[in-house]
């Protein structure tokens, strides 16, 4: 199906995957899904499809807070449901 360039831009100047679409003699090609870098960095996804995070608080200021805090801030903890379709936006690939 052609489209031409007005409609192209109509329909997605507020998409974050404007920049992605590629045109070849006025056709139109689906935008590119790009995983979010700093997502992938920070989120890794479980086998039964949840995501599960570090914990903050352990960079600096260290030595006011307990070892046992420490200790339990050291483990991973999972993702809320009510944000997992957010870093699955941000992960398609995952």
């Amino acid at each position: 199906m052609l489209y031409t360039l007005s409609i192209i831009m109509q329909r997605y100047k507020h998409s974050p995957y404007w920049f992605n679409l590629k045109f070849n003699n006025a056709e139109f090609a689906m935008p590119k899904l790009k995983t979010n870098k700093g997502a992938a960095k920070r989120f890794k996804k479980t086998a039964s499809g949840g995501f599960k995070r570090k914990q903050s608080h352990l960079r600096h200021i260290l030595t006011k807070k307990s070892t046992k805090r420490k200790r339990h801030l050291r483990a991973q903890s999972m993702v809320n449901k009510v944000d997992v379709p957010q870093i699955r936006r941000m992960l398609p690939f995952a």
